[in-house]
């Protein structure tokens, strides 16, 4: 695992931004040229939508990735987050401005609809996260930036729950990733840590 982070630390940050930049515009190319289905307004906003999702469960994922496996992926975790917001507000927009288009109908659907109402919710948590992804609102905020960045919790399982709802019948995929999002809250509780962090040193 020790080279395996030597490799990491090798790669720039940058390139990560650079290649998730390029994600919704290849996309977009992919909706224009028939490469998206007959759907292709329906086909990017659930993409954009699902990378977000991992990418969020990536940065969730960092630390007990660090802590159990000693695989230390920390110095990716602020794009992780940006890149997923990123993506979420592509996502939105996909469905304000190609999807649904009218205004009073994009607000009858907040209103009515559960799953809409709580994917706004966690959108709405990720902005205060968003806007202080930076060296100089973590120096101005001191301790507070690290309670505020809590939120990264309820909004990465509000993020799953959306999914969840989104999806019509059972479908195991969603499932999957909520459960994912359970392990991986549960393991910041100190007694299952611990417990998980006896579990995986016995097994190395």
């Amino acid at each position: 695992m020790q080279r395996i982070n030597q490799q990491l630390r090798r790669i720039p940050t940058w390139l990560l931004y650079l290649l998730g930049s390029g994600y919704p515009a290849w996309l977009l190319y992919q909706g224009l040229t028939g490469g998206l289905g007959a759907d292709p307004v329906k086909a990017m906003e659930h993409a954009l939508g699902e990378a977000a999702l991992q990418l969020l469960v990536l940065g969730l994922a960092v630390t007990p990735l660090r802590r159990f496996l000693g695989l230390n992926l920390s110095k990716f975790r602020r794009a992780f987050g940006l890149l997923a917001f990123f993506y979420v507000l592509l996502h939105l927009l996909v469905w304000l401005v190609l999807d649904v288009q009218i205004v009073s109908q994009i607000l009858a659907d907040i209103a009515k609809r559960p799953y809409i109402t709580i994917g706004m919710v966690s959108f709405t948590l990720l902005l205060p996260l968003a806007f202080t992804s930076n060296n100089a609102s973590l120096r101005r905020l001191g301790r507070r930036w690290h309670r505020l960045h809590l939120l990264t919790y309820p909004a990465v399982l509000l993020g799953g729950l959306h999914y969840v709802m989104l999806v019509k019948g059972f479908q195991l995929e969603p499932l999957l990733y909520f459960g994912g999002i359970l392990v991986l809250l549960a393991l910041r509780l100190e007694g299952v840590g611990r417990t998980a962090r006896a579990y995986f040193l016995q097994r190395v």
